[in-house]
């Protein structure tokens, strides 16, 4: 055969075609984006002096091209297929014995091959690779139209470690890939769920409006002694699921923008919207002792509405684990550190153990008990942090105490 690349023959010329998207198109992308593969026909070819390397994805009636390396201008890339019976391989799947011959001239078994004269091929070596529960998945080829050494020892267990190699390394891959479609399944599923969590929260905020209305139209009304006791629980109740809806709505809206996006005004009206939380409160549960001291002596930048929620959910928190009748005392004040806002209520300490995890959302504590998603510690968390601060607990003398704790200067996001 002629020196010269340009006028060898091709496989193409003897029936390969280009097979595009089929079905073994999993396999060629596997092993045509493997560094590991491509290192090894490289080396292989450095090796042997072959010119040309390939692994195929070889059946009982199928020959395709996973990756190759062709300096002999064979014709054959990624995806190429040819007819199993143009092959040694048919032979390499039929018994798992590898295919070698230097010399295709002098060889005692391949001698004068009808399937070597017509691809010009002189020297080959193919090699059978095993996944690692036994099963056959394809050769290990190499190929060159002049007399190459390939069935030297230490060529040949060259070539099995590298075929073994191969093989082990689709399981990982194939892993790899299966937990990758996993992942982004995964991720598609968790999009669903905070969209439809966005949406619940959207469409329950009309009916309990629709309650609020009805609740203060029979306030107006002459009530029966047990109206008058029913009434204000079923304010209360409401209260507490609008504070519900507002802590889906904010874990949602986080999620789906990747954070809590705040809008800082530089004199934020911080105390009186913290004063209308608490006073809403207040109204909701009158039987409750909420003592409110703010000491804001300077323009305060934040986002006001946003941290009056913090507080809100801090103080929440405080109502349903405090004592019964044990006074809630909110704080607020400025000082050379920042802007500190606490809420304190007397009861059972938090355990250390746990305390790390209560800002997460959905979880609360065994200690915890009644109601609620576990998002209200989290929502105030996520809204110090946007204001590049953070809420600090510490439990003493059986009081509890959850410090919103932020930097005077607060930019707009």
């Amino acid at each position: 055969m002629s020196e010269n690349p340009s006028v060898q023959p091709t496989m193409q010329d003897h029936g390969a075609y280009m097979a595009g998207e089929h079905d073994f198109q999993s396999d060629i992308q596997l092993l045509a984006g493997s560094d590991l593969v491509a290192t090894i026909l490289e080396t292989v070819m450095l090796a042997t002096n072959m010119r040309f390397a390939a692994v195929a994805r070889v059946t009982a009636d199928r020959w395709v091209a996973c990756r190759t390396v062709d300096e002999v201008n064979f014709g054959l890339a990624e995806g190429d297929e040819i007819a199993i019976q143009s092959t040694f391989c048919q032979s390499v799947q039929k018994t798992s014995n590898k295919v070698l011959f230097n010399d295709v001239a002098t060889d005692d078994v391949y001698g004068n091959h009808p399937i070597a004269a017509k691809f010009g091929v002189v020297s080959y070596a193919s090699i059978p690779i095993h996944r690692s529960d036994g099963s056959f998945f394809g050769t290990l080829c190499a190929i060159d139209t002049e007399p190459r050494d390939v069935k030297h020892p230490r060529v040949v267990a060259m070539l099995e470690m590298f075929a073994d190699a191969i093989g082990r390394s689709l399981e990982t891959e194939e892993r790899l890939e299966a937990q990758e479609h996993l992942v982004a399944k995964e991720r598609e599923m968790a999009q669903v769920q905070e969209e439809f969590v966005a949406v619940l929260g959207h469409d329950l905020r009309n009916p309990v409006a629709a309650l609020y209305s009805g609740i203060r139209l029979l306030e107006k009304e002459q009530l029966t002694d047990l109206a008058q006791e029913i009434v204000p629980m079923m304010r209360s109740s409401l209260y507490r699921m609008n504070e519900l809806i507002d802590n889906m709505m904010m874990h949602a809206k986080a999620r789906l923008g990747s954070g809590i996006r705040i809008s800082s005004t530089l004199d934020a009206p911080l105390a009186a919207s913290i004063m209308q939380i608490v006073e809403e409160i207040r109204a909701a549960s009158p039987e409750l002792d909420i003592q409110l001291d703010l000491s804001f002596d300077q323009p305060v930048s934040c986002d006001a509405p946003r941290v009056a929620q913090a507080i809100s959910n801090l103080l929440s928190n405080a109502v349903r684990y405090g004592s019964p009748g044990a006074p809630i005392v909110v704080r607020g004040l400025i000082d050379e550190q920042g802007i500190e806002i606490s809420v304190a209520n007397k009861g059972k300490a938090v355990p250390d153990e746990l305390r790390e995890n209560l800002i997460n959302p959905f979880q609360r504590g065994a200690h915890a008990g009644g109601e609620g998603l576990g998002l209200g510690l989290y929502i105030a968390s996520s809204i110090a942090l946007s204001h590049n601060g953070r809420i600090e607990v510490t439990c003493e003398n059986e009081t509890t105490t959850f410090a919103f704790k932020v930097p005077l200067s607060v930019g707009a996001t």
